[in-house]
């Protein structure tokens, strides 16, 4: 076990011996990089290094500067409980949702539900196979939805891939009755321009919508045509999933969103979303939208309404994903620099890019404004062969506090706080060193969650992690529990 001081050490070490042989400079230059969002079947991306840098990535671990090869490191109020190797579904594993004693956990090639009643010995329930990535799920009651964003030649779990510039492909939500969890059933599917990259339930009584979130069209493509600036909206009836449709596609960016390069070098112009977060409790929602973050109300959740509108256009490449406090007067957003493909935690990127942007929410109402207040990245540089940005997380239920429990890819697991939205710090970590020394790999947690108690992750490469935070400031969210939990629909914690 490792504690938080002897890893102070090694990040000074570390920082000194990157800067000084140049490890990254193959993979990101020194000014702002060109986002590559994650998206279609692409297999775990590897990227050749030169003999130096492998000597280098090989003199800082044997120096302890950083975790050897699958080592596994943690701060000293963690836990490691459990790990579940990859089963049948051998491709990317991506996001969990949460449900009772089960945890449903997306893979591009399909899905798994796993037994979490006892934490420290998850049961695998079912694997089904239904390739189509990136597969991102969620649940509500006896449904399970899945995205499809790769071009396949047709709706089915059977299907196999075929270009987006042929009209019959078809990509978009799926829907499962997943009553009987050992066999669930695919009764629905449901269209969407440029498909489905990620989406995001908003409850309504009798109905769940689903606010889809897509992105990259093309003239070439018959189903995703520019300019695609808003998202695609699904109505679901909960009794009749089978009826669910499209019922609306509310424009986001009436001025365009960025535009991106040459305008503003190193960004993504916006065309479409890649996440959103929703609040119900408080009717609001924030979109990371490329090269654009959005607040914007949900009171009437078919016709969503925009409050405010930002961009970072020095330190953010791709907006990526957002999270909101319990009191919703802040919303942390992720930056996807490199879109997951990238060795970016290291001295030559910095602190500022690949990093969390920490806005404050100032005003009332529809005159509500977003405030941005600092950065948060983790400041253990990794080495030259781990892809390392900010990617998905949840809050950590505590009264009082802002802490958040969030996937940093073979950055590992952080756990941090905001509660000062201007001094954020890590309070926890949990961390892998790299899987090789002679090739970037994709690899480490997609998403890392808080639920009932324990925090949950699934590693894109290594399979289902289960941890135990220890810690007087998180402890009280141990006495918190949630029926289901789709981290997109941030729950109201303490509403009772």
């Amino acid at each position: 076990m490792t504690s938080l001081h002897t890893t102070q050490v090694r990040r000074r070490r570390l920082g000194v011996a990157a800067a000084a042989v140049g490890l990254f400079a193959t993979l990101l230059t020194a000014g702002p990089a060109a986002a590559m969002p994650d998206s279609g079947d692409s297999p775990a991306i590897r990227t050749g290094l030169s003999a130096s840098q492998e000597a280098a990535a090989t003199a800082a671990i044997e120096d302890g500067e950083v975790p050897g090869v699958d080592e596994i490191v943690h701060s000293d109020n963690i836990t490691h409980l459990a790990n579940v190797p990859k089963g049948a579904l051998k491709g990317l594993n991506t996001d969990l949702a949460f449900q009772g004693k089960y945890a449903f956990a997306g893979n591009y090639d399909g899905f798994r539900i796993y037994d979490i009643s006892n934490p420290s010995s998850p049961q695998t329930v079912t694997e089904v196979l239904c390739p189509g990535s990136q597969n991102d799920i969620s649940v509500s009651g006896n449904l399970l939805f899945l995205s499809t964003d790769s071009s396949r030649n047709d709706n089915s779990c059977n299907s196999t891939t075929q270009p987006a510039t042929e009209k019959s492909s078809w990509e978009g939500m799926k829907i499962f009755d997943i009553s009987d969890k050992r066999n669930p059933k695919y009764v629905a599917a449901v269209e969407t321009a440029c498909g489905s990259h990620t989406h995001t339930l908003v409850p309504d009584g009798s109905n769940v919508y689903i606010y889809v979130s897509s992105y990259s069209p093309s003239e070439a493509f018959p189903d995703c045509q520019p300019p695609h600036d808003g998202i695609s909206i699904i109505k679901v009836p909960r009794k009749a999933p089978e009826k669910a449709a499209v019922v609306n596609f509310p424009v986001l960016f009436p001025d365009g969103g960025n535009p991106g390069a040459p305008t503003n070098p190193g960004v993504s112009k916006t065309s479409g979303c890649h996440d959103i977060t929703v609040l119900p409790s408080k009717d609001l929602a924030a979109g990371a939208c490329m090269g654009d973050g959005l607040l914007f109300s949900i009171k009437d959740p078919e016709h969503p309404k925009i409050i405010d509108q930002v961009q970072d256009n020095v330190n953010f490449a791709f907006w990526h994903s957002a999270t909101f406090n319990q009191k919703a007067d802040k919303v942390v957003f992720t930056d996807e620099l490199g879109g997951g493909g990238a060795a970016t935690c290291n001295k030559e990127i910095g602190p500022k890019r690949g990093a969390d942007g920490i806005y404050d929410i100032v005003g009332k109402g529809d005159h509500r404004k977003l405030v941005f207040r600092s950065y948060f990245k983790i400041d253990r540089p990794q080495a030259a062969t781990e892809v390392c940005v900010a990617h998905n997380g949840s809050l950590i239920p505590v009264k009082g506090r802002d802490v958040m429990v969030q996937a940093w890819y073979q950055g590992g697991v952080s756990v941090w706080d905001f509660t000062d939205s201007s001094a954020p710090k890590e309070i926890a970590f949990f961390e892998r060193g790299p899987i090789n020394l002679n090739a970037v790999t994709t690899a480490g947690p997609w998403s890392t969650y808080y639920y009932n108690g324990y925090i949950y992750s699934n590693d894109i490469a290594k399979g289902f992690d289960v941890l135990r935070l220890d810690d007087r400031r998180t402890d009280p969210a141990k006495r918190v529990r949630m029926p289901e939990l789709n981290v997109q629909t941030q729950p109201d914690y303490f509403e009772n």
